[in-house]
């Protein structure tokens, strides 16, 4: 086992890696760049180094200056958490030639899985069932026309090289292609540094399900059920849950199946996750291999008790795995609803400033995996998802009335958050029974309730500000009224070495 670790990541993340290596007796080591010098994960690791370059995006991004801290702090492994260099097949090799190991799949893997075209052929070869649509980079319209018009209308144009939204453009008629295909490759070009587009039947109305699996170095694996991951806005995911309301024992049996041969197709070893796209007649498709540890992992691990980052270390570390599929049993529900700094009511803009305030719900059956504090400054720089919240019961019913009790228990003040928003979705009656799509918040999701809802969310706040602002004064005044002259001047002494 590694005696010391460095995540090369931030926030909640690298929390999170940080808190399974602490577990297994391991130290870790940070790496921030001077944006991020007073967040939690700077302080909660047991070393941390600053990353010198002009934008925080450059400073997470520099492998050079990465692989030279590790080497400097003594660190035998590098975790790349997800995004920033999570999918760059270059890491690896950067981290091998300088003798540390990466924890997570080999160059190899990651550049085959992170190509959609290279991956929807691989996968086409070892009969995995994919989308209908094509598996080389579009470079005549015309041709591309003609197979979207076989096909049939809408189709998706997609992102060779990347995920998350991002680079996706549906089109509903021929006459909508050619600016469906230019938008999509200037997103794919400035997300990626690839403006590789590829073509795929829109299947409407899907079921977005994806399959947990873990390989070891030795040629073992398991699939670890699924999530539902179909409550999404953009492309990405705000709601996630396990196991799915729609799958029984033999498509849950078929799937996983289908995702370990996905996984073999490639000699994957580590966490991973294969999504797929299930229709109404549970019909599923290949849709991409996420070669890193997901965002909605927490869920998995609440109904199998499996701690999916302990199982990367050990998998990286040479462990074989140390149990077999027949030993993986689904235990209750679990719900993970994202908390983005973001406005539901103007299309989920972001927010940005500073926390004010910050009180996370607990109780049974209650799970925060957090990167922010009150004082916190959420910027333009990085992604707006301050936090995740993760509700388990023994059923689907009583995890979604832990989470709402959790949610509402939930206290972000200085931003407009997602809470309003997971609150009303939560008792949607679509959602409610389980039969939701990727349409939901689209075409199914009332913003009218979600008004009622800001207004009471907003007036609870707001109380909850005043009691907090109420409370900060008496600290500073005696009990006659008069001024508290000690406390007064400590305050101004922390209030000047505080900046």
């Amino acid at each position: 086992m590694f005696k010391k670790i460095l995540i090369a990541n931030r926030s909640e993340i690298a929390i999170r890696i940080m808190r399974a290596a602490k577990e297994l007796g391991i130290e870790t080591v940070a790496v921030y760049h001077e944006v991020d010098r007073n967040s939690p994960f700077v302080h909660y690791a047991d070393y941390s180094y600053e990353l010198k370059a002009d934008t925080p995006k450059a400073g997470y991004l520099d492998i050079g200056q990465i692989i030279d801290i590790a080497k400097q702090s003594g660190a035998e492994a590098i975790h790349p958490g997800y995004g920033f260099l999570s999918e760059n097949c270059d890491f690896p090799d950067a981290c091998e030639n300088a003798g540390i190991k990466f924890i997570g799949p080999s160059a190899h893997a990651i550049a085959v899985m992170g190509n959609k075209t290279a991956a929807r052929q691989l996968m086409a070869d070892a009969g995995v069932p994919i989308v209908p649509g094509t598996t080389e980079k579009i470079t005549n319209i015309d041709d591309a026309i003609a197979v979207a018009k076989d096909m049939g209308f809408p189709v998706l144009l997609k992102a060779a090289a990347g995920g998350g939204g991002k680079g996706m453009r549906r089109v509903d008629k021929a006459e909508d292609f050619q600016s469906g295909f230019e938008a999509a490759s200037r997103e794919a070009l400035k997300a990626f540094g690839d403006d590789t587009v590829y073509l795929e039947k829109f299947i409407v109305n899907p079921k977005h399900i994806e399959i947990q699996l873990l390989g070891d170095e030795h040629g073992n694996y398991v699939y670890l059920a699924e999530r539902d991951c179909s409550v999404q806005r953009r492309h990405q995911k705000v709601i996630e849950e396990a196991p799915s309301t729609v799958l029984d024992e033999d498509t849950r049996r078929r799937m996983g199946e289908v995702a370990v041969n996905a996984a073999r197709a490639c000699n994957y070893a580590n966490a991973g996750t294969v999504e797929f796209l299930l229709d109404r007649n549970k019909n599923f498709y290949f849709l991409e291999m996420n070669t890193r540890l997901q965002v909605e992992h927490p869920v998995t691990e609440m109904i199998t008790g499996i701690d999916l980052a302990k199982a990367q270390i050990r998998i990286a570390s040479g462990e074989e795995l140390w149990f077999g599929q027949e030993d993986v049993k689904i235990t209750g529900h679990a719900i993970e609803c994202r908390i983005y700094a973001e406005y539901p009511l103007n299309n989920f803009l972001p927010d940005t400033g500073r926390i004010k305030y910050l009180r996370e719900p607990g109780g049974y059956g209650v799970r925060v995996d957090s990167g922010i504090e009150t004082g916190s400054e959420v910027s333009i720089h990085f992604d707006p998802m301050l936090s995740k919240l993760i509700a388990w019961g023994s059923d689907r019913e009583t995890a979604l009335r832990r989470m709402e009790r959790a949610l509402r228990n939930y206290r972000i003040i200085g931003l407009k958050t997602v809470v309003p928003f997971h609150i009303a979705a939560l008792n949607h009656p679509v959602f409610r029974n389980g039969y939701f799509d990727t349409g939901f918040i689209e075409n199914e999701f009332d913003f009218a309730e979600l008004e009622r809802m800001r207004d009471e969310y907003e007036e609870m706040i707001a109380a909850i500000a005043a009691y907090s602002h109420r409370m900060k004064n008496k600290l500073y005044y005696t009990r006659n009224g008069k001024p508290n002259i000690n406390k007064w001047r400590q305050k101004q002494l922390m209030t000047r070495r505080m900046g």
